[in-house]
């Protein structure tokens, strides 16, 4: 394996897997501990694309898919169990639909200011990777994945964060994960630019 997949590949994994875990603990009442891990994923997948190119980006996120399917098989069989089917399903489909979306749409500024593709891409990815998620899992509307889920007290509606107008639990829980996804976006910033000016840059692919 070449190693410059090998690495983005480990990387990628211990991302998804710390993430996996992290999110069993809560941080205040909207977020998780996972929330603040997951977002770097996208950071990955930009330095690949950036360095490496497309080719090498998509073979990073597909091992990162693999590794999140088998996090959510090894949480199926824990008591609970942990990782329900809607969970599982809005889990692999966000990551690999948000992920894929974030490299096409890098590759498509790649020539542009420096900071564009990084940070549209990962706003473009993070957006569609929260909604599909927790659209997917815990929203009415895709109740018949799993009629036997009870998930009406995500579909509750209270004050949004406590102060704002009505809305299920489940968008305030989307709209916390997205803004620190946000957040982190910019942070990541950083990072990218000191790997990628060190890094010899690949020609789109």
């Amino acid at each position: 394996m070449n190693r410059s997949v090998a690495w983005g590949i480990a990387a990628m994994a211990v991302i998804v897997v710390a993430s996996n875990v992290l999110v069993q603990f809560l941080v205040g009442n909207w977020l998780t501990w996972g929330a603040f891990v997951y977002p770097f994923a996208f950071l990955v997948t930009d330095v690949m694309n950036r360095v490496y190119g497309v080719r090498s980006a998509r073979k990073v996120v597909f091992a990162g898919f693999a590794v999140g399917v088998l996090c959510s098989l090894a949480g199926s069989f824990l008591d609970g169990p942990l990782v329900t089917l809607r969970i599982a399903l809005g889990s692999g489909t966000a990551f690999l639909a948000a992920q894929l979306l974030d490299i096409f749409v890098f590759d498509k500024l790649r020539d542009r200011e420096w900071w564009k593709a990084p940070l549209v891409s990962s706003a473009a990815g993070s957006t569609v990777d929260t909604f599909l998620f927790f659209g997917i899992a815990f929203s009415a509307q895709f109740s018949f994945v799993e009629p036997s889920n009870d998930v009406t007290w995500a579909n509750e509606a209270i004050p949004l964060f406590g102060i704002g107008p009505p809305a299920p639990i489940w968008i305030g829980l989307a709209l916390a994960d997205l803004m620190v996804k946000a957040s982190i976006a910019l942070v990541a910033l950083g990072p990218f630019r000191t790997i990628s000016k060190r890094l010899p840059t690949a020609t789109a692919a």
